[in-house]
């Protein structure tokens, strides 16, 4: 609630979505205005019907000017009366702020549980992630059925082709070994499954588990290819401004920081396939005798750290791509100028004022993966009791205690007048059983492939996309 009542107090006032469009690094190409077409076109407004008509303006068609006219766009910063127009600016503003708010929670609870060590409170961090993560999802859904709607484009059924690819992919990545990609699913169903039949055996119900292998593995591939789905054009989209973002950059930094940020996915993916990282690090080829270059804990921490890092990396990269995305204004007027024939201005200026009205569009195509990747990464920590510590202190083999109720809560009988407190000792034993079941093993299996799934979607994506307009399109 403390949280809450400083979002609706400081947002207004301070809001890094608004900051990273309008503190003036971003500049927009506006589009002309009539009158000056006509005037680059040598054209003037006939008062008569005879007039209009040698103007090229015949009844009730629109005014046309050639398409190889020396224009030139005006640029503009983005203000913040600017973004009044945007579509999908309050999305876009509502998501990266609650996203700050959500990760300033969750350090100052990590912060709070590092020194106070509560061991019977409920972390609020992992509802204000799991938010995080449902307004992420919500966008990148409602993003994508906008494409469901078009008509004449092809856009749908790339949707539905990539969606089918991913349903396939994924029903492959899940029978391959733990050998070779390091999850812990295997490990971790096990254990849901033994927690739930010993629960129920409790409750003294008769049951082989609450789901079957096949079936979590389904429901799994299923998820997974409807994320596939929500990141296809978001991955596209990235593709394209790398390479015109690559072609803006002038300094080296610059370009190996946009290498660096499109390789980022792909080096998420490889800290989970073993015989890459993990054997290399813990048993190094160093002549006959293998010593690890550090401890297993100490490698898992290694990877959280990694991926925060990348996920920072493309955060501070934003700004590049989404310049890179307000030049298509430029390019397609530059695109236009080599064509023959022509065009109206209508159609001309819809082209120009088209691409920057849609910018907070492409800002969550671009922030809605990087907040998943980083809310499912600081979910895996705290689900999965993991360490921020980079030698993280020895931890028990079972994480969750057995119980959460001390012994008294079970031999002291409830008072006379106490039928309200008998109902909470049973509400609290229920949750406490829950928490047996949903160990922090089924999390860190769970939550590993979630995020390992997400940053192999955006990498697969983003290489298509590459390909596309790298060969394709010029072909």
């Amino acid at each position: 609630m403390v949280m809450a009542s400083v979002i609706q107090k400081i947002i207004p006032h301070y809001s890094l979505a608004r900051w990273l469009l309008c503190s003036g690094s971003l500049r927009w190409y506006q589009h002309p205005t009539e009158e000056e077409l006509r005037i680059l076109a040598g054209k003037q407004r006939g008062k008569s019907k005879k007039d209009r008509k040698y103007n090229g303006h015949i009844e009730n068609k629109p005014l046309t000017i050639p398409k190889d006219i020396d224009l030139h766009l005006e640029t503009k910063s983005v203000t913040e009366r600017d973004t009044i127009a945007l579509h999908y600016f309050p999305e876009y503003q509502w998501l990266v702020d609650f996203t700050v708010a959500a990760t300033v929670v969750y350090v100052v609870t990590e912060a709070y549980y590092s020194i106070m060590k509560p061991s019977q409170e409920m972390n609020i961090s992992v509802v204000w992630c799991l938010l995080v993560l449902a307004f992420a999802v919500k966008v990148l859904f409602s993003l994508t059925t906008h494409y469901f709607k078009v008509e004449d484009g092809g856009e749908r059924s790339v949707c539905v082709t990539f969606g089918f690819f991913f349903f396939v992919k994924a029903m492959a990545i899940l029978i391959v070994t733990e050998n070779y990609l390091e999850f812990g699913l295997e490990s971790g169903f096990s254990n849901f499954s033994e927690s739930a039949m010993q629960f129920l055996e409790k409750q003294g119900l008769e049951s082989q588990g609450p789901v079957s292998k096949l079936t979590f593995k389904l429901f799994l591939a299923v998820l997974c290819s409807l994320i596939g789905a929500f990141l296809t054009f978001p991955g596209l989209r990235l593709a394209q401004m790398h390479l015109d973002a690559l072609n803006l950059a002038t300094e080296k930094i610059t370009q190996t920081l946009l290498h660096i940020n499109f390789l980022a996915p792909l080096f998420m993916v490889l800290l989970w396939v073993k015989p890459i990282t993990k054997d290399y690090i813990m048993n190094p080829p160093l002549g006959k005798e293998s010593v690890p270059l550090m401890s297993e804990d100490t490698f898992d921490t290694m990877r959280l750290w990694i991926i925060i890092l990348l996920c920072a990396l493309r955060l501070a990269m934003m700004r590049h791509h989404l310049q890179a995305y307000l030049n298509l204004a430029q390019k397609s007027v530059d695109q236009m100028k080599k064509e023959a024939g022509r065009i109206s201005m209508v159609d001309l200026q819809k082209m120009v004022a088209r691409v920057f009205y849609y910018l907070c569009v492409i800002a969550l195509q671009y922030v809605a993966p990087l907040v998943m990747l980083l809310h499912t990464t600081l979910l895996l920590k705290t689900l999965g009791n993991y360490s921020w510590g980079i030698y993280p202190e020895l931890n028990s083999d079972t994480p969750v205690e057995n119980s959460l109720l001390p012994s008294s809560v079970y031999s002291e009988s409830p008072p006379a007048d106490g039928k309200m407190k008998v109902t909470v000792v049973q509400i609290t034993m229920a949750l406490g059983s829950l928490k047996n079941i949903f160990t922090p093993l089924l999390f860190r299996g769970l939550l590993s492939f979630l995020t390992w799934w997400i940053a192999a979607c955006l990498f697969s994506t983003s290489l298509f996309g590459l390909f596309y307009h790298q060969y394709l399109t010029v072909a």
